[in-house]
């Protein structure tokens, strides 16, 4: 493996309660953050209207945009390359005409031709049973996590952990989009279950690292043992954590106005993620556990049944035998002198 890193001694548990804090600070600052500004929801979820156009010349966002301004809309506008653009403006049932109406008489004052290529209007209903489905799947996601982490290492403790670092990234997340009054739509609740995945991804490595620590340094206090992991695979976490992110600042500053939410929530999620990893999921199995090894950490309960180890298993029977042989023939001496 690269070593981006040499070789480091961080006691990261020495600061879990700055680290409890930061997470205690990060809730109630976001609470008050959702109910005083809010999120700024896509038609996806709140209804409204879109309508795709494509100039048959070459056409400015600014230009278009200034076109819409001009005639009282408040549209959002979305560039697709090749002069097409989608605007899309919030809207009800009734005002699908009139929404319309208008985007078409600011098409007009721009004096270019164009073709509407398509229209498509979301009424609140659907947009409620849009909201359901995404608050849904991404809580769904969270409860196959926690049986999958549960299930692989024995313990239901080490994924309730990974689950409440996860929830720090989504909220974390969700706080920079209320914040910045960033439109959410179904690409970014893509986005935030892309974080998930890839948070879990990093926890899991560490989680494996310590099982595979706790076999090899029987001896080690539970505390040590998560530090000498989180070590080991620091190096791992950020090469893994900049490739991502060298390819999403591409995305966010070069992508288009179509992903650059989609870039800038990955951005949040993905930085958030390694700190959640480091910060909150080994630090709580520790707090959860009070330093001791439990059960479901014990090395025999956590070694599986590899080649390897019914090998070392063989080896350990065979060296005992000898000694069974030996206690015998000395018995079996001490009766020939009786006779």
């Amino acid at each position: 493996m690269m070593n981006l890193l040499p070789k480091t001694h961080i006691d990261f548990l020495k600061y879990r309660k700055v680290y409890y804090t930061l997470f205690a600070v990060l809730l109630i600052g976001g609470v008050i953050c959702f109910f005083t500004k809010g999120f700024n929801m896509g038609i996806d979820f709140t209804g409204g209207t879109m309508v795709q156009v494509q100039f048959n010349a070459p056409m400015e966002m600014a230009q278009l945009r200034e076109a819409l301004t001009a005639t009282g809309a408040n549209s959002e506008i979305q560039s697709y390359g090749n002069n097409a653009f989608s605007i899309s403006e919030k809207s009800t049932e009734q005002e699908v005409g009139v929404v319309q109406a208008r985007i078409e008489q600011a098409l007009n004052t721009l004096n270019v031709p164009y073709t509407v290529q398509q229209t498509n209007s979301v009424g609140p209903a659907v947009g409620e049973s849009m909201t359901e489905r995404a608050l849904g799947a991404i809580a769904l996601s969270l409860v196959f996590i926690i049986i999958y982490v549960a299930f692989r290492f024995s313990n239901i403790l080490w994924g309730v952990s990974g689950v409440v670092a996860l929830f720090h990234d989504l909220f974390l997340m969700a706080v920079a989009f209320s914040l910045t009054g960033r439109e959410i739509d179904l690409v970014v609740v893509a986005a935030f279950l892309t974080v998930a995945g890839f948070s879990i991804n990093d926890t899991i490595v560490i989680f494996d690292r310590m099982r595979e620590n706790i076999r090899l340094h029987p001896k080690m206090s539970f505390g040590e043992l998560i530090n000498l992991s989180i070590n080991e695979t620091l190096s791992r976490t950020i090469i893994t954590t900049l490739t991502v992110l060298f390819a999403l600042i591409v995305l966010y500053f070069f992508g288009g106005e179509v992903i650059n939410s989609f870039a800038f929530a990955m951005l949040i999620g993905c930085i958030s993620g390694v700190y959640s990893t480091i910060a909150l999921t080994t630090p709580l199995v520790y707090t959860w556990s009070h330093g001791q090894l439990n059960d479901a950490s014990n090395p025999k309960a956590l070694k599986p049944a590899t080649k390897q180890n019914v090998d070392a298993i063989v080896k350990e029977q065979k060296a005992a035998k000898p000694q069974g042989k030996t206690v015998t023939k000395i018995k079996r001496s001490r009766r020939s002198k009786k006779n």
